[in-house]
Parts: structure tokens; sequence; C-alpha cells
């Protein structure tokens, strides 16, 4: 009796985890070849199939791309499928979203490339669902080098770098935010835990102010803003000390927020 064959591992194509740079939604732009390995570039000018979190700003970084080595066709040519806009909206992390209909050109042969508007895709950036239905698929996953700015800050922070967690973005509302804060803050003082969270755009200043209001005065408050950027600025203090001082924070520029001991 006769069965069905299997695919191939070989006849399936694989999918590229593909960084970008941290400068979306920032005035200058910074030197690709700067903050991403060549090797992740050429590897990314090889592919024409894509899946994305916004098809316009993809485009815009492949340009990038051609300008530094060439696309191995012209990006009009390129098919490039972006994830549905509640994925944008409230992520994929949970698995709430069923992925395996992006992945067509990869069970086809062809090698895919996964991207988002910032960063490695799938951490703190949509992505996730991709991944997963990958690995379900048989489909081998392929992560590049580049930034990724939760552990640049990190490793900058001077905070607790062997036990530490991303909590994502904290409430909108005041109090809730004010409450939330307080439950990080007491978790990171008990357990030493490095508690990294970040901001919607234009909000970083009114989470300045939340963190000067709410935090004891020797818990120490890391903000990294414009990582591989010329304009980054990195700072590390105790609460009792950013009061003190008179740093303004850019509300246009990505930030990283991390409290800990």
């Amino acid at each position: 009796m006769n069965t069905p064959a299997t695919p191939r591992a070989s006849a399936l194509g694989k999918l590229y985890l593909v960084p970008a740079p941290l400068d979306f939604g920032c005035d200058q732009a910074t030197d690709l070849q700067a903050s991403m390995p060549l090797g992740t570039l050429h590897q990314a000018a090889s592919l024409s199939h894509w899946v994305c979190e916004n098809a316009k700003t993809a485009r815009a970084y492949l340009k990038r791309i051609h300008d530094i080595t060439p696309l191995c066709q012209p990006i009009q040519a390129m098919s490039l499928v972006e994830l549905p806009r509640e994925v944008h909206k409230k992520g994929d992390h949970q698995g709430q979203f069923d992925a395996r209909g992006l992945l067509a050109p990869a069970l086809q042969g062809h090698d895919l490339g996964l991207i988002s508007e910032a960063g490695m895709p799938a951490i703190a950036d949509p992505g996730a669902s991709v991944v997963r239905a990958a690995h379900d698929a048989g489909l081998q996953v392929c992560p590049l080098v580049g930034p990724v700015s939760l552990l640049l800050a990190l490793a900058a922070s001077g905070l607790n770098g062997q036990n530490f967690a991303f909590v994502g973005y904290l409430p909108q509302d005041a109090q809730e935010r004010c409450a939330r804060l307080r439950e990080l803050e007491a978790l990171a003082l008990k357990t030493g835990q490095t508690q990294l969270f970040i901001e919607t755009p234009y909000r970083n200043a009114v989470m300045l102010a939340a963190l000067k209001h709410t935090l004891q005065p020797h818990t120490r408050l890391a903000i990294s803003s414009g990582l591989t950027m010329a304009q980054a600025s990195i700072i590390s203090h105790p609460v009792k000390q950013w009061k003190q001082s008179t740093a303004v924070l850019d509300n246009a520029i990505p930030a990283v927020f991390a409290i800990g001991r």
C-alpha cells in the first residue's frame, strides 16, 4: 500500500527573521552599516518574498539595503504581504492569530523574510504567530543579527541582566499606570528582577513624570532613547537623582525604560 509522500525539508523555503534599524519614525536615518552586519544585509537582499508589518516602510528599508548591496529583483516585482491590521493593534504574541496562510511561498520552496518596522520582528513587535506557524509547518527559522533595543537598553542600564522581564506597554490611564508601576517596582525590589517596558510615541515625557512621581527615591531608573542613533541617550540613576535632574526626553525618539535595584 502506497503512502502519501511528505515534503522533503530541502523542498521547503526558510523563514528569515530580518531585523530593521531603530530609527523608524525619526527625522534622521542611521547608517545601516553602522548597526547592521553586512551578512544580514546580503541575506535580506537575496529575498523576494516578505511578510511585513507595513509594506510602505518595508519598501523604504529595502531601498536603503539596495544602496549598499543590490536586491535580487526590483522591489515592484517582490511579494510583500502585510500582517492583518488587528495584529498591528493587539499583537500576536499570545497565539490568537493563525498565520499559516502567510507561509505559502516558503511551503512552495521560496525563502521568506519576516520584518517589522524596527528592531527584531516578534520582539516587542508583531511576528510571533508567523514564527510559530513556521515551526509547526516544519520550516527552518533563521534569525539574522541586528539591533534589539531591549537588550541594548538592558546591557547599558547597570541593572540585573541575569533576571529580567519585558512587560510591554503600561496602561495609559494615569491611576492605572501608577498602580502598575508600583506593582513592577515591588517585584523588582523584592526579587531583583529588572522590569523593562516601552511607551507609545509622543508619550515619553508623560511616562517620565509618572515614574518620578510614583517610584521610591532609591529605586534605580534607566532610560535609553535613540539607541544606535547619533543622538542616543542612556541615563541610569536612582529616582531621587532623576527628580533633581533637568534632563528632558524627546517625545519623538523611541525609548526603553527599566527599573530595578
